[in-house]
This record gives C-alpha cells, structure tokens and sequence, in this order.
C-alpha cells in the first residue's frame, strides 16, 4: 500500500504521468497500473485525466491529504527503528518562521552539519500559521516559531524569548531622545507583516496595549523589505531585535523609545507529538537550545 500511496502523491503533485514516472524511474504504464490498483483498493475514482494534465477529485483529494499523512508516519517509524542502533542519518524536514529562519537558522544549520554531517537539512521557510500546518500534515518533521499557535495536536516547547521595538530609519525626523508620543506614533505610515505571520500577531497585540489603531498601514511578505522600506524613511515598523543588529550598529534604523517597550516574545519549538520524535530531532532541537542559550 506504501508503494501506491508513493505513486499516487508523485502523480497528484505533478499533475502528469509522464513526469511522475520519470521522478520515480518507472514506466507510465507501470504508474497507470499502480493508480487503477489503489482506485480499486479504495473504491472509487481518484483522478481525472485529461490530455493535459490530471485532476483529483473530490475523495482524490481527501486520500491525498491522508496519504501525505501516511507516507509522513511510515518515514518517521523506519527512522525511529533505524536509529535505535545506529547514528543519526537521513533527512530531516525543518520548517522555520522568517524571523527565526532567516537570521537564527542558518548559524545552527553550520553547527549541525559539523558535529553530525550525516543529517542532511531540508528547509521551508513560512509565516508561523503556515508553518503550523505543514506540522500537522507531517510535511515537516519540526517547527521553529515565533507567536502564538492556535492548532490543535501540536506539541510546543518554548525555547528562548526575543525583544520586540519599534523601530525607524536613522534619518527619522521625529526621531529624538524624548519618549516618542502614542498620539504621534499613532499617526505615522506603519509597514507591517501579512496575515498569519508571528511579527504581524506581535505587532496588532501592541497596538491593543499602546490602545491605538494606526489608520496607514502598509503590508510587506517579507522582514528584509521592511527593513528596507523604514531605512529609507517609508515609515516606522515593529521588529525582533535579531533582525536589525547590523544596521542599529550602522545607525540606519534606530529603536524609538516608546513607553512600554521593548516587549518580550516567545520562540518555540514546534512537533506533532514528542513520541515521533527521531534522534536527529531531539540532537536539532538541543543544537537550538545550546545556541539561544549563547
């Protein structure tokens, strides 16, 4: 059943035969086979086929989400057993928040692949909520995080806490020593995250306790946007500290003093249940510790 589950995810995924085939070096009429078998087994069409390209149908798409599943739980039970005697091998799907991923990652993945060169990283970069998601559909194996989570059957653990600041280009012409006012701050062009993003999440819980709802606002999908937009004067912005160390030493952006913060956020590690949990996912999640701990 795992070898028709296999076939059908490539076929779905690709849309196509030809190219599913050719992804798992077999015939087309092998895949043909293998599908008409699984449609059999399940008791009802699964794709439709065109000259194009293939389709799923509606219990096509609801087997496709278990099979992910599935085939997700079958690769983590033959790592689980691998690894009761051997050393850490193998893939491991790591998914990471922008803040995390884009300035915190990178220095353990260098830690990771010197002390254990046989884990082979694969990483998704995404908002928190969709990182979320990939977890519950065991399309990775860990999560790293910032904000709340608000599914369901998903393990967390915090791990470390990080700062939040309101920040503005160096050249900021409101910019002083004082306190900057709320009723001013309240008024400026505010750049923000989209939707489902743990810094946009921070960034509407501020506004609820500084009690002010900014009427401008702009929405940037990426922090080094941001970034960008505030150290050309664009507007002001809400950010991790680990995002702008370099240009507050350059004194391109620079944190307002706001009464009330900084404020304090947690990262957490996020799994679908600490009983799945490989020995290459705990050594990752202890290299995540030791380094936020440093």
């Amino acid at each position: 059943m795992d070898q028709l589950l296999a076939v059908f995810i490539s076929v779905a995924d690709k849309r196509n035969f030809s190219r599913a085939a050719e992804e798992l070096h077999m015939t087309q009429p092998a895949v043909s086979q293998q599908i008409q078998q699984l449609e059999k087994n399940i008791g009802t069409k699964l794709l439709l086929r065109t000259n194009k390209s293939v389709q799923l149908t509606k219990a096509g798409e609801i087997v496709y989400l278990h099979a992910k599943e599935i085939t997700g739980l079958y690769n983590r039970m033959s790592i689980l057993v691998n690894e009761l005697n051997n050393e850490p091998i193998g893939l491991l799907k790591i998914g990471a928040s922008y803040t995390f991923g884009e300035y915190v990652l990178p220095h353990i993945l260098a830690k990771m692949k010197n002390l254990y060169p046989n884990i082979i990283p694969s990483v998704q970069i995404g908002n928190t909520r969709d990182i979320a998601k990939a977890i519950t559909s065991h399309e990775i194996d860990v999560g790293i995080v910032e904000g709340d989570i608000s599914q369901r059957n998903i393990a967390i653990k915090t791990v470390s806490t990080d700062q939040m600041y309101i920040v503005a280009g160096g050249n900021y012409q409101n910019f002083s020593d004082m306190e900057i006012s709320l009723e001013l701050l309240e008024q400026e062009n505010w750049i923000v995250r989209e939707e489902g993003s743990g810094t946009r999440d921070a960034t509407e819980k501020l506004f609820q306790t500084l009690q002010i709802r900014p009427p401008k606002l702009m929405e940037f999908g990426s922090t080094q946007l941001i970034k960008e937009a505030v150290e050309a004067g664009l507007g002001v912005s809400y950010l991790s500290e680990l995002t702008f160390k370099k240009e507050r030493i350059l004194d391109t952006i620079r944190a307002l003093k706001v009464k009330g913060t900084p404020i304090k956020r947690n990262f957490s590690v996020i799994t679908k249940s600490p009983e799945l949990s490989t020995k290459s996912m705990n050594l990752f999640i202890e290299l995540i510790e030791n380094y936020l701990k440093n």
